[in-house]
């Protein structure tokens, strides 16, 4: 029998807020096969992912502009058009968020993302100032599925391990927290989440 959830801990992208590059980039790189070229060896997820554990964009740009010199305007574009990869809300995920919120669950979120995107998002998502508190990768210099970030959010937000569950779209994200010792259910959408959170004894 699983322990009794007291904790209930929320990825964000894609979870909660919609994230494509493809939007803008849509525009600013018409032809379809130069922007999977362009995502796959320029502005590349992996690329992507060090600004989540810390680094500067204004690095990350540098060190593109130098390999890629005649692509300095699309690798600026990047963070420049940033707002428009998040169009929107998952309407149906922040209703059981916020309805945990309102019936006393202990609600936090753990991400990865950059610092300052973050702040930029708190301002075009309102509902992300409503749970406890935030452990945002990009301030800290973790992320995950790295054990330790979900180590120190259990720490910083004094979480029982067993007692909390995690709730991501990605499932490396979801076997990350299941080995720090939680509980966990992969994100599909919002009819599943409701269905794995009340099979967990959480009422949504």
């Amino acid at each position: 029998m699983a322990a009794k959830i007291d904790h209930i801990v929320f990825d964000i992208g894609k979870v909660l807020i919609h994230y494509d590059p493809n939007l803008p980039f849509a525009r600013i790189i018409p032809d379809e096969e130069e922007r999977k070229w362009f995502f796959e060896n320029v502005c590349t997820h992996e690329w992507n992912l060090e600004q989540d554990r810390g680094r500067k964009w204004e690095d990350a740009e540098a060190l593109l502009i130098e390999r890629f010199p005649q692509r300095e305007e699309q690798i600026r574009a990047f963070r420049k058009y940033w707002h428009e990869m998040v169009p929107h809300a998952y309407d149906g995920s922040v209703a059981i968020m916020e309805g945990l919120i309102d019936n006393g669950r202990d609600v936090t979120m753990l991400t990865n993302f950059a610092a300052d995107t973050f702040v930029e998002a708190r301002r075009i998502f309102p509902f992300l100032n409503k749970p406890r508190g935030v452990t945002v990768s990009g301030e800290i210099g973790l992320i995950k599925p790295d054990v330790a970030i979900y180590e120190k959010h259990a720490r910083d937000f004094g979480l029982v391990p067993e007692a909390s569950i995690f709730i991501d779209d990605s499932y490396a994200n979801v076997e990350g927290a299941r080995a720090a010792g939680w509980q966990a259910v992969h994100f599909k959408d919002p009819e599943t989440l409701r269905r794995d959170l009340i099979a967990h004894g959480i009422e949504p």
